[in-house]
């Protein structure tokens, strides 16, 4: 990372901060949960026994390969908004005909180069286009991507950690980006029994608490901050009149934090709520894609209907 895009960062990082804290109830955007460390973690809570998703959307786009690749047609150039490990995109890019580029988007480096490399090793001679930005916002597609058809691709029920209005204007920006007659492969987790939920945000291990709690550490790092961690624990919750899972830090004991020349008080018993992870209906999902103006032309599921994985069409 360049020291202009780190200092830029570092600087977005902070206002979002002061923002969130001094909103009531207090709240911080959950894009921020990934630096390095948060990565590794989230990679490693992926494959926990008590995370669902991940291997349910695997074995969406792995049984279901064919029929995909089939609905979207060959040549085409294949934009992944938040790619993580690249993992994903690997099984979508093999099963797909002749596709004609891979371009990842992320706002972290530690993301995006490890995506690339992974690609560009299991695909030799396929251009990869890393672009480094942040997906939620307006950016520009590499110029080299010509007049392929495009091919948005958003797995890992990223979508959730939207609330309804801003999923919507996500996928209007990314329709936007994408182009007239572009198509967009999405993951979205679906509504389920609430033990089962809870229980994919709050591993007993702790990986997650962990995860979570990384925040804290990183506003003490990156934005001078004096949290102390032990004052805080994780805590995940299903608010079933919304369909979310929410992630909070809880303060254990009335306390203060000092961040960009504020200070920000803490009852005990008061939370930062640091994720919201929507969950969908399948006869639902259709009206938010429409609202964006997206056509949902297919859906693929598990036998057990936990996750579902969606073709738009722009």
């Amino acid at each position: 990372m360049s020291g202009t895009t780190e200092a830029s960062q570092r600087a977005a990082l902070l206002a979002d901060a002061v923002s969130g804290l001094s909103a009531s109830p207090k709240t911080l955007p959950c894009k921020w949960l990934y630096d390095a460390e948060g990565a590794r973690l989230f990679e490693e809570i992926t494959r926990l026994p008590e995370y669902y998703p991940t291997r349910t959307e695997v074995a969406i786009l792995t049984g279901q390969a064919e029929a995909i690749a089939e609905a979207i047609g060959p040549g085409a150039a294949v934009v992944e908004f938040g790619p993580g490990d690249g993992a994903k995109a690997e099984l979508l890019l093999a099963a797909l005909r002749a596709p004609a580029c891979y371009v990842p988007v992320d706002i972290a480096p530690e993301w995006l180069e490890g995506a690339a490399s992974r690609i560009a090793a299991a695909r030799p001679g396929l251009p990869v286009l890393p672009v480094v930005a942040d997906f939620t916002q307006p950016f520009a597609l590499p110029r080299r991507l010509g007049t392929a058809p495009r091919l948005g691709f958003f797995p890992g029920s990223t979508i959730g950690n939207f609330e309804p209005a801003e999923a919507t204007a996500f996928l209007r920006r990314a329709r936007e980006t994408l182009g007239a007659g572009s198509r967009m492969l999405l993951g979205a987790d679906l509504v389920k029994d609430r033990a089962v939920l809870e229980a994919a945000y709050d591993d007993a291990a702790g990986v997650t608490a962990a995860f979570d709690l990384n925040l804290l550490r990183r506003l003490n790092r990156e934005a001078g901050a004096d949290f102390d961690l032990a004052g805080f624990r994780h805590r995940a919750v299903w608010n079933t009149e919304r369909e979310r899972v929410e992630m909070h830090l809880v303060s254990l004991r009335p306390q203060r934090v000092r961040l960009g020349g504020r200070e920000f008080a803490f009852a005990e018993g008061e939370t930062i709520h640091t994720e919201s992870s929507h969950k969908y209906r399948p006869e639902r999902f259709p009206a938010l894609a429409a609202a964006a103006g997206w056509r949902a032309a297919a859906m693929w599921t598990d036998p057990a209907r936990l996750f579902s994985v969606w073709l738009l069409e722009g």
